[in-house]
């Protein structure tokens, strides 16, 4: 009879991670990481990509501006960039507004590996997507983006408050 229990228990902890939000989307998170990975063939990472697209769309944004449009952590994101620069994708300069911030820029190497990465990426995107019919997905993409604009919204909240 206890063995019957175990199994009961089992099923309900299984069931339980079946319907969690954040185990779902950690997990849907590493797949696509996966994906991502094996289409860029290792020269990027997801966050890399991320921070050489948005500094593409917005030449010279600051630091800070990074971490609140790509939603990377302030010291991961500084972490990433050192590297970045490292490999001549990036370029930094401190700001003319606030001598402390810096300004980000892609170098020449940054556009080429962007260039060469974006078709890569939308194919990622595409089979990461691929097993949602397209209403489901436009619906999938909507929700994420609802997600984290309330978490945001949250999070502006608390630090007014704090």
């Amino acid at each position: 009879m206890a063995r019957v229990k175990n199994n009961l228990d089992e099923l309900e902890k299984t069931d339980q991670l079946e319907r969690s939000a954040i185990h779902l989307l950690h997990r849907a998170s590493q797949c696509a990481s996966d994906v991502f990975q094996a289409e860029i063939d290792g020269e990027l990472t997801p966050r890399q990509y991320a921070i050489l697209l948005t500094v593409a769309q917005n030449e010279g944004l600051s630091q800070t501006d990074l971490v609140e449009r790509t939603g990377i952590d302030r010291s991961t994101l500084a972490d990433v960039i050192r590297r970045m620069i490292k490999k001549g994708l990036l370029q930094r300069r401190r700001t003319r507004e606030d001598a402390r911030a810096y300004a980000v820029k892609l170098t020449e190497e940054g556009w080429r590996v962007l260039r060469q990465t974006e078709p890569l990426a939308r194919r990622a995107d595409e089979k990461v997507l691929s097993v949602l019919s397209v209403v489901d997905r436009e619906r999938f993409l909507k929700g994420l983006r609802e997600i984290i604009r309330s978490v945001n919204v949250g999070e502006a909240e608390q630090a007014k408050s704090a």
